[in-house]
């Protein structure tokens, strides 16, 4: 019999193994539409090909977004790991900036945060 560890091991790498076929049916579906639109024909190797990479790229991404959260003492992710992490591609970075700036002219203004009381202020 399995011990717990094991069978949570084991649990965790088919849940990995569901998510990666997923994204790897996902990512073909693109190129295949992609292709299509552009009048073009692509391989099955290659499509596969781009799907494999396109995952090894994803998976590299979240553990660069994961490091860059850590670095900065907190246990989520924000916006600026993001474009942070698109340093290496000067368009990529310019159109996050310029999405995150767009979401933030949509957000309605809020008044400033309220200061947390302490129990001296309070007496």
């Amino acid at each position: 019999m399995a011990s717990d560890a094991e069978q949570g091991e084991g649990e965790e790498e088919s849940a990995s193994e569901l998510l990666r076929d997923r994204f790897r049916l996902c990512t073909i579906s693109i190129a295949e539409a992609e292709a299509k639109r552009n009048s073009m024909e692509v391989s099955h190797p290659i499509m596969s090909c781009i799907s494999d990479l396109a995952f090894k790229y994803t998976q590299q991404l979240a553990k660069d977004l994961e490091l860059f959260a850590q670095h900065g003492s907190r246990k989520s992710v924000n916006m600026e790991d993001v474009i942070l992490s698109a340093h290496r591609n000067d368009h990529l970075a310019a159109s996050l900036r310029l999405f995150c700036n767009e979401l933030k002219a949509k957000e309605p203004q809020s008044e400033r945060k309220r200061k947390k009381v302490t129990k001296r202020e309070e007496r």
